[in-house]
């Protein structure tokens, strides 16, 4: 990638639907791409595809985020080859569906490493560059469970995305004055491969509720440019994202009991 002022957006789990789409999008408004996933394969593939059809300049990064250092090694690589990055995009995540006395304890390792501990180092690491250049932007990809008080048989990914949601309403207070915004984006069921891997498909929460990836994406993409601090798109989202807040929060896990059913 050339020096030059064009902004560069960083994008974990760049290959999945939600972080195609976000790739899409910057590509699109013409901002430079550091794009990761674990697939090389594919991660060439949507790069060159995306350099062709927009022209812009990519790097592609396969690592695994839950390896030994890995946002470490991520924004070394960046800094020797001295790009700023503007947006940084925490996208990468995982869920498992099941009982939790079940769980292996792999997975759950797993789970609290994706979706919590790399994306709370990347978010360290990238920030004080940020504020040093003056501005930025970061959008950490919650979910709409981030506002249920728990999920009886996703016990541990409720509670990392009630973790995500919580840290970027902090997050946000700390930044408030400087020109560094910080969005939890919580979008609701999508009809993605991470439903079918984590076995939540065949829940009627996904049954009943799956919206459109692309949709829910851009909407998230515009509010986070506006520096919007959490996003929840859709109106029936919103009802229910609103109704897992109210009290006594034990119906909303009751709810949830029977659509992650």
């Amino acid at each position: 990638m050339t020096k030059q002022q064009t902004k560069t957006a960083l994008i974990t789990g760049a290959t999945g639907a939600i972080g195609y789409e976000f790739c899409k999008h910057f590509a699109r408004d013409q901002t430079n791409l550091v794009m990761i996933a674990r697939n090389q394969s594919e991660l060439k593939r949507i790069s060159e595809q995306l350099q062709a059809e927009f022209g812009i300049e990519t790097i592609i990064i396969a690592l695994d985020l839950t390896s030994p250092n890995a946002p470490q090694k991520i924004y070394q690589m960046i800094r020797d080859q001295e790009i700023h990055v503007n947006y940084l995009i925490n996208n990468a995540g995982v869920g498992f569906y099941g009982v939790f006395s079940d769980a292996d304890p792999n997975d759950i390792n797993l789970m609290i490493n994706l979706n919590i501990t790399a994306l709370v180092q990347l978010t360290r690491l990238f920030l004080p560059d940020m504020l040093q250049q003056g501005g930025g932007h970061i959008l950490n990809v919650a979910s709409l469970t981030a506002f249920q008080p728990g999920g009886p048989n996703a016990a541990i990914y409720y509670a990392s995305k009630n973790f995500v949601l919580a840290f970027n309403r902090g997050l946000t207070a700390e930044l408030k004055g400087t020109q560094v915004y910080s969005t939890a984006f919580c979008p609701g069921p999508l009809k993605t491969n991470f439903s079918k891997q984590g076995d939540f498909s065949a829940t009627r929460l996904y049954r009943y509720f799956s919206g459109d990836t692309q949709k829910q994406v851009a909407k998230a993409y515009r509010k986070t440019m506006k520096g919007k601090s959490i996003v929840v798109p859709g109106l029936v989202n919103k009802i229910l994202a609103f109704s897992g807040e109210l009290p006594p929060r034990s119906i909303a896990l009751s709810v949830n009991k029977f659509l992650l059913k």
